[in-house]
């Protein structure tokens, strides 16, 4: 009896720059939100930051978990959240608690940049809180096989390239394009 390997389904790894981008506008959605019930105070606003953790739950477990895989920055730029076993990936959305291990690295980073933003003129220094999120997502630069972040390590998880969303930043690039002809005409 021989055993038979099963050739697995090739996923494309997603760009970093789509990543950060996918990122960026989940983080943006998100800040707004909470960023409605901060004061003009400076200083950490114990409200404001409920409501982010309440909402990067929301948003980035909650939506991900129901949606195949997908947040709104996920969607816009067509990246999809998979599960990794044994360095391979398996062609299913997490389990929620993989989801919640991943979002709580990266959410707390996120909320330092939150933090941050807040305080950035009263305190210049608030721009070190840019440092955890640095650390954790430049790991993916030099992941050149999978190209997988800290909190993607640790939770078993990757980022992919998916054929479901909104494809914003090809939408981006065509307008750019037009808007260089017509300049040019």
């Amino acid at each position: 009896m021989t055993i038979e390997r099963i050739p697995q389904k090739h996923y494309p790894k997603a760009e970093i720059g789509r990543r950060g981008m996918a990122l960026g506008l989940d983080f943006l959605s998100v800040w707004l939100i909470s960023s409605v019930l901060g004061s003009n105070r400076s200083g950490i606003q114990f409200v404001q930051i409920l409501v982010f953790v309440i909402a990067w739950l929301v948003l980035r477990v909650l939506v991900v978990y129901n949606n195949q895989g997908q947040s709104l920055g996920r969607w816009a730029f067509d990246l999809k959240v998979l599960e990794v076993e044994s360095g391979q990936v398996v062609g299913r959305i997490p389990i929620l608690l993989s989801l919640l291990k991943r979002e709580a690295i990266i959410g707390i980073a996120a909320l330092f940049i939150s933090i941050a933003l807040g305080n950035i003129i009263a305190n210049p220094t608030a721009i070190l809180l840019v440092l955890p999120l640095a650390i954790d997502c430049g790991t993916a630069f030099y992941d050149t096989q999978m190209r997988q972040a800290l909190h993607d390590r640790y939770a078993g998880t990757i980022i992919v390239s998916s054929r479901r969303g909104y494809s914003l930043d090809i939408k981006v690039k065509r307008l750019v394009g037009n808007m260089r002809r017509n300049v040019r005409r």
